[in-house]
This record gives C-alpha cells, structure tokens and sequence, in this order.
C-alpha cells in the first residue's frame, strides 16, 4: 500500500459487517515521503522515478529531482502518449514556481557559455520519444492519435520556453502536418525567440 503523505498507518484492513468479515489481511505500508529521493535518482523503476517528487529531498534539490522525474520518464517509457500523461502527474506533483521553472529552463534548455546547446533531459529525450511514438503509432494505424500528442508536448515546450502561446501560435501548431511538428520540435532547441521555430 503506497501512502502519497507521511502519518502513521494502520498495517491491517478489515472488511465486513458487525455479525461477519469478508475481507481481513495485513499489508506493506509504504511512506513516500519518508523514502530518500537521492535513492532512487537513477533508478530503472518507472514508479520510482515518478514518485521522485514525492519523496524526501531538501528544497534546493527541487529543479534537479524534476530533470531526473522528466529523465526517468523519457528514457524508461516509450510510449509518447504515456509521456504526455505522466509529465503531467510529475508538474502536479512538484508544483515548480516560476522562479523554478525559469531555473529548469536556464539549466536545460539555454545555451551555455561557448554557444553549445545543453539540452535538459526532457528536451534531449522528447525527440526520440516522439520519433518512437510516432513509428509505433504508424505501424498500428493511430497516426492521428500520434500527432495530437506531438501537438500537445510541442505546445507545453512552448509554453515552457517563452511563456503562454499565443492564440494564432497554437491554432498554426493544431493545423500543423507531422513532418512540421518534427521540424519545429527541433527548431525549439535553439530559438531565441518563438517566432524562430517557425522559420
């Protein structure tokens, strides 16, 4: 039994009515929040790494247990849409501040001092997630599904970058063939403004 919150927890559960029970077994309680996140960093478990933000780890450490949550999904999950889906259960759980998430992009999406691109985790393995997302999706006819998960994390690499997307922007995204979202998806990498992707 995981516990997403620390307490004290009973170990036993009991199901039934006053005259009979129908259900009575112990189980293994397990406190996130009571677990080292500096454990479980590199891990090949997917739940681990998930649950990274939900572990025990010192405020300043926040930014990066984000980049490796974001690394454990790209590299150990496959699947675009199952991507899509858990990148939101990490950002609902961290909860980065905007100061944060200014941080997160300073350490993983800019530049660094010699003009080389130092890509974040995400943004290094979004690409091949999305390049197997979309071979798988090929090879069982949901091209379709596949695209309008490149359209959702193109739009949320946007957002992230420069801020809110603009109405026209996300409309010219939502309109956009496979091959464009590809191209754009590259071209975020090293746009300084967000007009650049487009070019």
């Amino acid at each position: 039994m995981i516990f997403l919150k620390g307490g004290q927890y009973q170990q036993v559960l009991t199901l039934g009515s006053d005259h009979h029970t129908f259900l009575h077994f112990h189980y293994i309680a397990c406190d996130l929040s009571s677990l080292d996140a500096s454990e479980y960093l590199d891990s090949d478990n997917l739940v681990a790494r998930l649950n990274l933000p939900l572990m025990c780890y010192n405020e300043s450490q926040k930014v990066a247990i984000y980049a490796q949550a974001i690394k454990g999904l790209m590299t150990i999950e496959s699947s675009i849409t199952q991507q899509i889906k858990y990148i939101d259960f990490i950002d609902q759980y961290i909860e980065l501040s905007m100061e944060e998430q200014k941080l997160y992009q300073m350490r993983y999406l800019k530049e660094n001092s010699e003009g080389e691109q130092t890509m974040g985790h995400a943004q290094l393995l979004r690409d091949e997630g999305i390049q197997q997302g979309v071979q798988q999706g090929m090879q069982q006819g949901m091209e379709q599904g596949m695209q309008q998960g490149e359209v959702k994390l193109l739009l949320r690499q946007i957002d992230r970058k420069f801020g809110l997307v603009a109405v026209h922007i996300r409309e010219k995204v939502e309109q956009a063939d496979t091959d464009s979202l590809l191209r754009w998806a590259d071209n975020i990498l090293v746009a300084e403004r967000v007009e650049d992707i487009f070019s």
